[in-house]
């Protein structure tokens, strides 16, 4: 969320910014002048007739000392008390519209984000690796999956709906190994501490990471009592939220955190797109980068974290380019991103496995998450950044993808051989 005072001090500026993104100004921004200047205008003539009551108060007290009828004072001191009720509501009203207003603004794009109106105009950082060369046509993951008795859809639909998927076997193992593996690379070689959070959080939880209000309809409620609970969409929900309406010591920064979680989405919208495959589930695997950081160090962080998504990728020798998101196509919390986007063979096309961003203080102050600067007493709001380290799924399947043979079996990464116990995964055994 961005700071009131920011908003109202910046309109155009912030209108420029929200052309940049391809919203809407005067739909993001509502009425925030007005709204804003109806606030101000009702606490100012508040504070005016309760400084005029306190003066009416003592000439009524001077008037009773005296034994001279006061009714006159009195009754108009009454109906500034009622005007003042009525002011402070209205305040209160116009605050509530504004504290809306400024949920669904999204994050300002940092000067150095490529101006663009969506993905095409995204622009590309650095490339790793060399896409596989095979002398026999190339299938899908959903193909090999099928064909080595690994992936089952159909069973998935069975037992819950489509964009579910069930894995067997070496499917399942592998899935298993490569969580195994992208923990202990980051907590090992990065240096990030393990956490296993929750996997349902509640609104307040969703406010502070930009899930709510604004992509409810992407999300899955579970009711709950007399309150909502909700699937997480990510673990960057309940892993940042670790922190919120927390202090933390300048000398603790950076903070940085990973986890293992099932992510759950609706794909509200998405129809038609990704239907076949593991590229857009309903339930999906995860293994999360959260920094919690300095202002002055997010982006020094931010190139960290990428490099440490990166890392997995090359360590399995998959080919993979970096992606540097352009302003239309960021996601609503985000100042800058950099997606990471892996070859898949049998796609022949560059897919998202990884999005790495630095919100700067957009979550910290929905969260109200801060930090106290050393030898200083106030706190500040301290930038959080996450990334995917990676998208479980998409790995797998890159795997498949990228190593497939021409009999039809996969071979397994080097790095990942002593997690899955054998070489190679060969059509199982039903």
């Amino acid at each position: 969320m961005l700071d009131l005072a920011f908003v109202r001090a910046n309109l155009p500026l912030l209108e420029e910014k929200l052309r940049q993104r391809g919203a809407d100004p005067a739909e993001v921004l509502k009425n925030f002048k007005g709204i804003d200047q109806r606030r101000r205008a009702a606490i100012t003539e508040s504070e005016t007739l309760k400084a005029r009551r306190n003066e009416l108060s003592q000439q009524i007290g001077a008037h009773k000392k005296a034994g001279e009828n006061a009714d006159e004072l009195q009754a108009e001191v009454k109906a500034m008390k009622d005007r003042g009720a009525a002011l402070e509501a209205d305040a209160e009203q116009a605050d509530a519209e504004l504290q809306d207003t400024l949920k669904g603004i999204p994050n300002l794009p940092h000067q150095s984000v490529p101006v663009g109106k969506g993905a095409e105009d995204n622009v590309e950082a650095r490339r790793w690796g060399q896409a596989p060369k095979f002398d026999f046509a190339a299938k899908s993951h959903w193909e090999l999956g099928e064909q080595l008795g690994i992936l089952d859809f159909e069973r998935a639909v069975k037992i819950t709906g489509a964009r579910f998927a069930v894995y067997w076997g070496l499917g399942a193992r592998l899935e298993r190994a490569l969580a195994n593996f992208m923990l202990d690379l980051h907590t090992g070689e990065h240096g990030y501490t393990e956490v296993l959070p929750p996997y349902l959080v509640n609104s307040e939880s969703m406010v502070g990471t930009g899930q709510l209000p604004k992509f409810e309809q992407d999300l899955f409620r579970v009711p709950h009592g007399e309150r909502d609970l909700w699937l997480i969409p990510t673990a960057e929900v309940p892993v940042t939220n670790l922190y919120r309406d927390e202090v933390l010591e300048e000398g603790q920064l950076p903070v940085s955190l990973t986890g293992y979680t099932p992510c759950f989405r609706s794909e509200a919208g998405s129809h038609g797109r990704d239907v076949r495959g593991l590229i857009r589930q309903h339930q999906f695997q995860k293994v999360e980068l959260v920094k919690f950081a300095k202002p002055e160090d997010s982006y020094a962080e931010l190139e960290k974290l990428t490099g440490h998504a990166e890392k997995v990728l090359q360590k399995l020798g998959l080919h993979y380019r970096v992606m540097a998101l352009c302003t239309g196509d960021m996601g609503f919390s985000s100042a800058k991103t950099y997606d990471l986007e892996v070859w898949l063979p049998g796609q022949q096309e560059f897919r998202e496995i990884s999005s790495c961003s630095n919100f700067e203080s957009f979550q910290a102050r929905r969260a109200n998450i801060r930090y106290r600067p050393a030898g200083k007493n106030k706190t500040e709001l301290l930038h959080t950044l996450n990334g995917s380290g990676l998208a479980i799924g998409r790995t797998w399947l890159a795997i498949l993808e990228n190593y497939q043979q021409a009999d039809g079996s996969v071979l397994i990464p080097d790095a990942l051989q002593p997690y899955v116990g054998t070489d190679r995964i060969t059509a199982r055994q039903l």
